[in-house]
Protein backbone atom coordinates (compact mmCIF):
# COMPACT_ATOMS: atom_id res chain seq x y z
CA UNK A 1 0.00 0.00 0.00
CA UNK A 2 1.58 3.39 -0.98
CA UNK A 3 2.06 5.97 1.62
CA UNK A 4 0.27 9.21 1.07
CA UNK A 5 2.10 12.41 2.36
CA UNK A 6 -0.13 15.15 3.51
CA UNK A 7 1.56 18.59 3.09
CA UNK A 8 1.92 20.52 5.95
CA UNK A 9 -0.66 23.80 6.65
CA UNK A 10 0.95 26.73 6.32
CA UNK A 11 0.09 30.44 6.26
CA UNK A 12 0.58 31.37 2.63
CA UNK A 13 -2.74 31.51 0.63
CA UNK A 14 -3.14 29.05 -1.41
CA UNK A 15 -3.23 31.12 -4.76
CA UNK A 16 0.62 32.59 -4.17
CA UNK A 17 1.55 28.15 -4.35
CA UNK A 18 0.74 28.47 -7.82
CA UNK A 19 4.59 28.49 -9.35
CA UNK A 20 3.49 30.97 -12.23
CA UNK A 21 2.84 33.88 -9.97
CA UNK A 22 5.00 37.26 -10.64
CA UNK A 23 7.58 38.16 -8.59
CA UNK A 24 8.64 42.28 -7.99
CA UNK A 25 10.74 44.36 -6.03
CA UNK A 26 9.81 47.52 -4.71
CA UNK A 27 12.54 50.09 -3.65
CA UNK A 28 12.15 53.27 -1.93
CA UNK A 29 14.14 55.28 0.05
CA UNK A 30 12.56 59.01 2.19
CA UNK A 31 13.27 60.51 5.77
CA UNK A 32 12.44 58.40 8.62
CA UNK A 33 8.87 58.03 10.18
CA UNK A 34 6.48 55.82 12.05
CA UNK A 35 4.27 53.89 9.88
CA UNK A 36 6.31 53.06 6.90
CA UNK A 37 6.59 49.38 7.04
CA UNK A 38 3.44 48.54 8.20
CA UNK A 39 1.67 50.86 5.25
CA UNK A 40 4.02 48.76 3.21
CA UNK A 41 2.97 45.54 4.16
CA UNK A 42 -0.30 46.24 4.26
CA UNK A 43 -0.42 47.42 1.17
CA UNK A 44 1.04 44.16 -0.16
CA UNK A 45 -1.07 41.70 1.75
CA UNK A 46 -4.38 43.86 0.75
CA UNK A 47 -3.67 42.62 -2.88
CA UNK A 48 -2.87 39.20 -2.35
CA UNK A 49 1.09 39.07 -2.42
CA UNK A 50 3.29 37.25 -0.52
CA UNK A 51 6.59 39.44 0.87
CA UNK A 52 10.01 36.61 -0.12
CA UNK A 53 12.02 39.22 1.39
CA UNK A 54 12.47 41.86 3.20
CA UNK A 55 15.86 44.37 4.20
CA UNK A 56 15.93 48.17 5.16
CA UNK A 57 18.55 50.34 6.33
CA UNK A 58 17.44 53.38 8.82
CA UNK A 59 20.32 56.00 8.08
CA UNK A 60 20.27 58.15 11.63
CA UNK A 61 23.04 60.11 10.68
CA UNK A 62 20.58 61.25 7.48
CA UNK A 63 17.58 60.83 9.09
CA UNK A 64 16.45 58.29 6.14
CA UNK A 65 14.86 55.26 5.59
CA UNK A 66 15.79 52.99 2.65
CA UNK A 67 13.97 49.36 2.02
CA UNK A 68 13.95 46.79 -0.82
CA UNK A 69 10.66 44.02 -0.49
CA UNK A 70 10.50 41.47 -3.34
CA UNK A 71 7.55 39.62 -3.34
CA UNK A 72 5.13 37.58 -5.63
CA UNK A 73 1.56 36.56 -6.46
CA UNK A 74 -0.84 38.17 -9.15
CA UNK A 75 0.51 37.77 -12.70
CA UNK A 76 -2.62 40.47 -13.28
CA UNK A 77 -0.15 43.06 -11.69
CA UNK A 78 2.23 45.19 -14.13
CA UNK A 79 4.90 47.33 -12.21
CA UNK A 80 3.09 50.09 -13.60
CA UNK A 81 -0.48 49.89 -11.68
CA UNK A 82 1.55 48.74 -8.61
CA UNK A 83 3.07 52.44 -8.89
CA UNK A 84 0.22 53.92 -9.62
CA UNK A 85 -1.85 52.20 -6.70
CA UNK A 86 0.75 53.03 -4.16
CA UNK A 87 0.76 56.75 -5.15
CA UNK A 88 -1.22 57.62 -2.30
CA UNK A 89 1.05 55.98 0.78
CA UNK A 90 4.12 57.71 -1.82
CA UNK A 91 2.65 61.09 -1.10
CA UNK A 92 2.16 60.57 2.18
CA UNK A 93 5.30 59.70 3.52
CA UNK A 94 7.02 61.77 0.22
CA UNK A 95 8.99 58.58 -0.99
CA UNK A 96 11.19 57.83 -3.81
CA UNK A 97 10.12 54.48 -4.91
CA UNK A 98 9.77 52.36 -8.21
CA UNK A 99 8.31 48.70 -8.61
CA UNK A 100 10.25 46.29 -10.75
CA UNK A 101 8.67 42.54 -12.41
CA UNK A 102 10.87 39.98 -13.33
CA UNK A 103 12.21 41.61 -16.99
CA UNK A 104 16.12 41.39 -17.21
CA UNK A 105 18.02 44.57 -17.35
CA UNK A 106 19.71 44.99 -20.77
CA UNK A 107 23.39 45.67 -20.44
CA UNK A 108 25.10 47.45 -22.95
CA UNK A 109 29.35 46.59 -22.35
CA UNK A 110 32.11 48.67 -23.39
CA UNK A 111 35.25 47.64 -23.60
CA UNK A 112 38.69 48.79 -25.31
CA UNK A 113 42.13 46.51 -25.08
CA UNK A 114 41.68 45.05 -22.20
CA UNK A 115 39.11 42.10 -22.19
CA UNK A 116 39.48 40.38 -18.71
CA UNK A 117 36.33 42.02 -17.46
CA UNK A 118 34.48 41.53 -20.97
CA UNK A 119 35.02 37.69 -20.40
CA UNK A 120 34.04 37.04 -16.96
CA UNK A 121 30.91 39.17 -17.67
CA UNK A 122 30.36 36.69 -20.58
CA UNK A 123 30.57 33.68 -18.59
CA UNK A 124 28.58 34.54 -16.00
CA UNK A 125 26.11 35.76 -17.91
CA UNK A 126 25.75 32.52 -20.15
CA UNK A 127 25.96 30.46 -16.67
CA UNK A 128 22.75 32.52 -15.63
CA UNK A 129 24.31 34.30 -12.78
CA UNK A 130 24.79 37.94 -13.94
CA UNK A 131 21.19 38.92 -13.22
CA UNK A 132 21.11 40.96 -16.16
CA UNK A 133 20.80 40.15 -19.88
CA UNK A 134 24.40 41.21 -22.04
CA UNK A 135 22.71 42.68 -25.90
CA UNK A 136 25.63 44.64 -27.22
CA UNK A 137 29.84 44.89 -27.09
CA UNK A 138 30.78 48.83 -28.08
CA UNK A 139 35.00 48.95 -28.45
CA UNK A 140 36.90 51.85 -29.66
CA UNK A 141 39.18 49.04 -31.03
CA UNK A 142 38.65 45.94 -32.65
CA UNK A 143 40.83 43.83 -30.02
CA UNK A 144 37.25 41.69 -28.79
CA UNK A 145 35.14 41.10 -31.47
CA UNK A 146 36.02 37.60 -31.92
CA UNK A 147 35.09 37.20 -28.09
CA UNK A 148 32.18 39.05 -28.37
CA UNK A 149 30.68 37.47 -31.62
CA UNK A 150 31.63 33.74 -30.07
CA UNK A 151 29.31 34.67 -27.33
CA UNK A 152 26.69 35.58 -29.71
CA UNK A 153 26.84 39.58 -29.14
CA UNK A 154 26.58 42.04 -31.72
CA UNK A 155 29.72 44.35 -31.91
CA UNK A 156 30.12 47.59 -33.14
CA UNK A 157 33.18 49.62 -33.61
CA UNK A 158 33.17 53.19 -32.47
CA UNK A 159 36.49 54.99 -33.03
CA UNK A 160 37.02 57.37 -31.05
CA UNK A 161 39.70 60.28 -31.41
CA UNK A 162 39.99 64.47 -30.14
CA UNK A 163 37.92 65.11 -33.02
CA UNK A 164 35.34 62.67 -33.48
CA UNK A 165 34.10 61.88 -29.68
CA UNK A 166 31.48 63.95 -29.69
CA UNK A 167 29.94 61.92 -32.82
CA UNK A 168 30.59 58.55 -31.21
CA UNK A 169 29.09 59.91 -27.87
CA UNK A 170 25.78 60.35 -30.07
CA UNK A 171 26.25 56.91 -31.44
CA UNK A 172 26.38 55.57 -28.51
CA UNK A 173 23.13 57.11 -27.40
CA UNK A 174 21.32 56.26 -30.07
CA UNK A 175 22.26 52.54 -29.48
CA UNK A 176 21.59 52.64 -26.18
CA UNK A 177 18.13 53.46 -27.62
CA UNK A 178 17.92 51.25 -30.68
CA UNK A 179 18.71 48.36 -28.19
CA UNK A 180 16.77 49.59 -25.34
CA UNK A 181 19.51 49.36 -22.93
CA UNK A 182 18.74 49.78 -19.49
CA UNK A 183 22.27 49.76 -17.91
CA UNK A 184 25.94 50.71 -19.92
CA UNK A 185 28.69 49.03 -18.21
CA UNK A 186 32.09 50.25 -18.82
CA UNK A 187 34.29 47.39 -18.76
CA UNK A 188 37.96 48.69 -18.46
CA UNK A 189 36.73 51.10 -21.53
CA UNK A 190 39.56 53.88 -21.69
CA UNK A 191 38.29 56.78 -22.65
CA UNK A 192 36.79 59.42 -20.97
CA UNK A 193 32.97 60.37 -21.13
CA UNK A 194 31.92 63.94 -21.49
CA UNK A 195 30.39 65.96 -19.02
CA UNK A 196 26.92 65.96 -21.40
CA UNK A 197 27.19 62.16 -21.56
CA UNK A 198 27.60 61.16 -18.04
CA UNK A 199 24.41 62.98 -17.11
CA UNK A 200 22.50 61.16 -19.79
CA UNK A 201 23.53 57.72 -18.14
CA UNK A 202 23.09 59.17 -14.82
CA UNK A 203 22.52 56.06 -12.42
CA UNK A 204 22.39 53.64 -15.12
CA UNK A 205 26.09 53.31 -16.35
CA UNK A 206 28.82 51.47 -13.93
CA UNK A 207 32.85 51.33 -14.22
CA UNK A 208 35.55 49.55 -12.91
CA UNK A 209 38.84 51.39 -11.50
CA UNK A 210 41.47 49.52 -11.09
CA UNK A 211 42.44 50.44 -7.59
CA UNK A 212 40.71 51.80 -4.39
CA UNK A 213 39.92 55.35 -5.36
CA UNK A 214 41.42 57.91 -5.82
CA UNK A 215 44.84 56.09 -5.61
CA UNK A 216 47.46 55.22 -8.47
CA UNK A 217 45.84 57.21 -11.29
CA UNK A 218 46.90 57.68 -14.73
CA UNK A 219 49.46 55.00 -16.65
CA UNK A 220 50.58 52.26 -15.48
CA UNK A 221 49.07 51.74 -11.89
CA UNK A 222 50.37 48.96 -11.28
CA UNK A 223 54.02 49.80 -11.44
CA UNK A 224 53.25 53.06 -9.24
CA UNK A 225 51.47 50.22 -7.01
CA UNK A 226 54.77 48.22 -7.16
CA UNK A 227 56.78 51.05 -6.50
CA UNK A 228 55.23 51.94 -3.20
CA UNK A 229 55.39 48.83 -1.60
CA UNK A 230 51.69 48.25 -1.87
CA UNK A 231 49.84 45.41 0.47
CA UNK A 232 46.95 44.90 -0.73
CA UNK A 233 45.29 45.38 -4.75
CA UNK A 234 41.68 46.64 -4.68
CA UNK A 235 39.49 47.35 -7.65
CA UNK A 236 36.19 49.76 -7.03
CA UNK A 237 33.18 49.52 -9.28
CA UNK A 238 30.90 52.32 -9.03
CA UNK A 239 28.50 54.76 -11.17
CA UNK A 240 29.69 56.71 -13.38
CA UNK A 241 29.13 60.94 -12.78
CA UNK A 242 31.10 63.85 -14.38
CA UNK A 243 33.50 63.50 -11.54
CA UNK A 244 36.02 61.60 -12.91
CA UNK A 245 36.20 58.40 -11.26
CA UNK A 246 34.34 59.77 -7.85
CA UNK A 247 30.93 58.67 -8.53
CA UNK A 248 28.82 56.23 -5.76
CA UNK A 249 30.65 53.40 -4.83
CA UNK A 250 28.41 49.68 -5.23
CA UNK A 251 31.45 47.47 -4.50
CA UNK A 252 34.97 46.82 -3.37
CA UNK A 253 37.42 43.92 -3.81
CA UNK A 254 40.62 43.51 -1.57
CA UNK A 255 43.33 40.73 -2.72
CA UNK A 256 46.65 40.84 -0.07
CA UNK A 257 50.05 41.09 -2.01
CA UNK A 258 53.64 41.18 -0.61
CA UNK A 259 56.86 42.32 -1.76
CA UNK A 260 57.52 39.36 -4.31
CA UNK A 261 54.70 40.16 -6.44
CA UNK A 262 56.25 41.87 -9.75
CA UNK A 263 54.49 44.78 -11.39
CA UNK A 264 53.30 41.83 -14.07
CA UNK A 265 51.95 39.59 -11.06
CA UNK A 266 50.30 42.54 -9.23
CA UNK A 267 48.16 43.38 -12.72
CA UNK A 268 46.98 39.98 -12.92
CA UNK A 269 45.78 39.39 -9.25
CA UNK A 270 44.49 43.52 -9.97
CA UNK A 271 42.37 41.82 -13.32
CA UNK A 272 41.14 39.08 -10.64
CA UNK A 273 40.09 41.80 -8.45
CA UNK A 274 38.36 44.07 -11.18
CA UNK A 275 36.45 41.08 -12.46
CA UNK A 276 35.13 40.55 -9.15
CA UNK A 277 33.55 43.81 -7.77
CA UNK A 278 32.31 44.37 -11.56
CA UNK A 279 30.46 41.48 -11.94
CA UNK A 280 29.23 41.75 -8.15
CA UNK A 281 28.03 45.56 -9.08
CA UNK A 282 26.31 44.67 -12.40
CA UNK A 283 24.32 42.10 -10.43
CA UNK A 284 23.45 43.74 -7.62
CA UNK A 285 21.90 46.60 -10.12
CA UNK A 286 20.04 44.30 -11.88
CA UNK A 287 18.51 42.59 -9.44
CA UNK A 288 17.38 46.08 -7.89
CA UNK A 289 19.46 45.99 -4.46
CA UNK A 290 21.25 49.00 -4.97
CA UNK A 291 19.87 52.62 -3.73
CA UNK A 292 21.85 55.72 -4.85
CA UNK A 293 21.88 57.98 -1.65
CA UNK A 294 23.34 61.03 -2.64
CA UNK A 295 26.23 60.44 -3.01
CA UNK A 296 26.80 57.07 -1.58
CA UNK A 297 24.59 54.07 -1.90
CA UNK A 298 22.48 51.49 0.49
CA UNK A 299 23.41 47.84 -1.22
CA UNK A 300 21.01 45.42 0.15
CA UNK A 301 23.11 42.19 -1.01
Amino acid sequence: MALIETAPATAVRPELKDEHAQKFVLTLSCREQAGIVQAVTTFLFERGFNIDEHQQFDDSLRETLHLRTAFSGSPSYTPAMLEEEFGGIAQRFDMKFSFHDQTQQRVLVMVSKFGHCLNDLIFRWRGGSLGGELVLVVSNHETHRAMAEAAGLPFIHIPVTPDTKADAERRLLELVDEYDVDLVVLARYMQVLSNDLCRSLEGRAINIHHSFLPGFKGAKPYHQAHARGVKLIGATAHYVTADLDEGPIIEQEVIRVDHSYSPSALSTVGQDAEALALSRAVRWHCQHRVLLDETSTVVFR
